[in-house]
């Protein structure tokens, strides 16, 4: 599915290779996890190089999707506004009944589940393409993380392989 790319407000957003998306349906959901205080450039950064380093495209980001409590925070907002996505939130716990691959007793202990990034981007349905990346700001702990699954009707071949191709209908 192409689409043109409108032209992007901020330099920064231009050098990372983000580009707005087209709103909801199919493609990717990105989902995140913010401690307070964490800043929308370290969300960026994040979403980026995950974006990046597993060879998807920006402008196939159709939404973020994250913790209730969440949605409204600076960074998750500012993040989604940059990108052109809306921001979803869901209540921990429907969070916690996602099966997710990378559970963790740290969000389970703050927030009541033990998933935010994943569980997050799979809350809808679909297939994790990334599993959990968090950030690695210098000199502080991590404030952000993020997950990346596809939604929409897809194919995972061969279901046996440790490696797997992920086929839309878009593809085929």
């Amino acid at each position: 599915m192409l689409r043109p790319e409108p032209e992007l407000e901020h330099e920064a957003d231009q050098e990372a290779g983000l580009r707005p998306g087209a709103g909801p349906g199919p493609g990717l959901v990105i989902g995140v996890g913010a401690r307070g205080g964490a800043c929308v450039g370290e969300l960026l950064g994040l979403i980026a190089d995950t974006l990046r380093d597993a060879g998807l495209a920006p402008g196939s980001v159709v939404g973020l999707a994250t913790l209730d409590t969440k949605a409204g925070d600076p960074a998750v907002t500012g993040a989604a506004a940059r990108l052109g996505v809306p921001v979803r939130g869901y209540a921990a716990g429907l969070l916690a009944t996602v099966v997710v691959p990378n559970p963790s007793g740290a969000p389970l202990a703050a927030v009541g589940t033990a998933s935010v990034a994943e569980a997050a981007a799979l809350a809808e349905g679909g297939v994790l393409l990334v599993p959990k990346r968090k950030s690695n700001p210098r000199g502080r702990p991590a404030a952000v993380t993020c997950a990346v699954a596809y939604r929409g009707r897809c194919r995972v071949e061969p279901a046996e392989a440790e490696m797997m191709s992920v086929w839309t209908v878009e593809d085929r």
